[in-house]
């Protein structure tokens, strides 16, 4: 078996093999040898078909199985002959001309790149601060009383906060169009369900009322048919109601889970969760600053085979959510080229982060592992429940080391990059997605 390597581009190969055709013709006939003790064909008792007619049948199988095993092989051995790091499968074609002696093949396949980290000595990083305390506890409380809003019916006209209740009909050119019709639909007036402009005209209506506006729809708008364009709404109002938060006493306590109904209680419970949720937010932020200056400072090319399959893997991910949330993925296109841009970050950021984890030393520990899935399971209820179910399948334990992992990486980066302090405003931490 001959071979030759050829980089056609930093990380793609040709790898040129040469088969002697007189070890295929030797195994193709072995093969057909062996077929024709069993080969069953009308007209001939079990291995009793001619060697002719077993060659006409089977013969371009068992060349195809012939020629596909030494290739197979030899590809292999070259990739270890010369310490490759394959990426993806190869393409293997077999080569226009002809050799007397020899059949010749190419096999064009990507390598992984090899990766030199970068230095953070000259990067800066920000590292938010915040400290729970009353304001942030009492401004929490407010959000949870917000959520157990109830309402009840008011003879007056309606307002900011208060629900109503209509019968409507939005017409453009005349006609109703596709949407525009609803029959008993609330509405919080101010909550943006509807266009502002919508919600402002149900301002001073009271139950029983009827009105009749025109909205012009922002140019903006998501439905092409109206983006721009000015319907004619007719509205009744059948019931207005106003909006009432609860008492901060033992039924709301209970309401939270506080069993007694101790109000000092579920203060100390909220600040808990909240100094947890607040940690969690912070640390997903100096995730995404230590990602991002992880990928500046180590620029590498990427195998496009390992992008395609990051891709494919995106859209599949998609379906599934899309079946997840009751909607046919069947009837919803999906292309893998949508989630290119964010499967290259994807696949670049885990071959570097493979680089730093097996360069530094930042493998999972096993009482780092213990301690991430024991903080998981302190806000459940039964928290030795929760963890022996994370104990209790590899796969997620493996989802844990790996976000340990992460967590190592990132606090590399804080420890070997410049870093400065950034107190942060609850609001502003808050409104960021966790």
């Amino acid at each position: 078996m001959q071979t030759n390597q050829e980089a056609l581009s930093p990380l793609e190969r040709r790898l040129d093999m040469a088969v002697p055709l007189a070890e295929i013709d030797k195994d193709v006939h072995q093969r057909l040898k062996k077929l024709a003790r069993t080969v069953k064909m009308s007209g001939f008792r079990p291995g009793k078909v001619p060697m002719r007619i077993v060659a006409q049948q089977y013969g371009p199988q068992a060349r195809s199985e012939a020629i596909a095993e030494p290739v197979n092989r030899a590809f292999g051995q070259a990739v270890r002959d010369q310490n490759l790091r394959v990426a993806g499968y190869p393409k293997i074609e077999p080569k226009s001309h002809e050799n007397a002696s020899h059949m010749e093949f190419s096999a064009v396949f990507e390598v992984y790149p090899e990766i030199k980290l970068g230095d953070l000595s000259n990067e800066e990083i920000e590292r938010p601060i915040l400290t729970v305390g009353e304001a942030e506890v009492d401004k929490t409380i407010e959000v949870l009383r917000k959520q157990r809003t109830t309402f009840s019916a008011v003879e007056k006209g309606a307002d900011d906060s208060d629900r109503v209740t209509i019968d409507f009909a939005g017409r453009l050119n005349g006609k109703v169009f596709e949407g525009g019709q609803a029959a008993d639909y609330r509405i919080v007036i101010g909550a943006g369900t509807m266009i502002a402009d919508f919600e402002s005209n149900l301002k001073g209506v009271s139950a029983g009322g009827r009105k009749n506006f025109e909205v012009t729809f922002p140019d903006t708008y998501h439905a092409q048919g109206l983006a721009g364009k000015t319907v004619q709404f007719e509205v009744y109002v059948k019931l207005v109601e106003a909006p009432r938060l609860p008492d901060i006493d033992g039924d709301f306590a209970r309401s939270l889970g506080i069993r007694d109904g101790d109000v000092a209680r579920m203060r100390n419970e909220v600040r808990a969760n909240l100094e947890r949720e607040v940690k969690k937010r912070i640390q997903g932020r100096l995730k995404d600053h230590a990602m991002n200056i992880l990928l500046r400072v180590n620029p590498i090319d990427v195998p496009r085979a390992l992008v395609d399959l990051e891709a494919r893997q995106m859209v599949e991910a998609a379906r599934h959510d899309l079946q997840n949330r009751g909607v046919d993925s069947k009837n919803v296109p999906i292309e893998a080229a949508w989630f290119s841009d964010q499967a290259m970050r994807r696949v670049r950021l885990g071959l570097i982060l493979a680089e730093m984890v097996r360069e530094k030393q930042l493998h999972a520990k096993p009482e780092q592992v213990r301690s991430f899935v024991d903080e998981l399971a302190h806000s459940y209820e039964d928290p030795t429940e929760v963890v022996r179910w994370y104990y209790s399948q590899p796969q997620r334990l493996a989802e844990a080391e790996a976000l340990v992992i992460e967590a190592n990486v990132v606090e590399w980066v804080l420890a070997n990059a410049r870093t400065c302090t950034k107190p942060l405003a609850f609001d502003e931490l808050m409104a960021t997605a966790a």
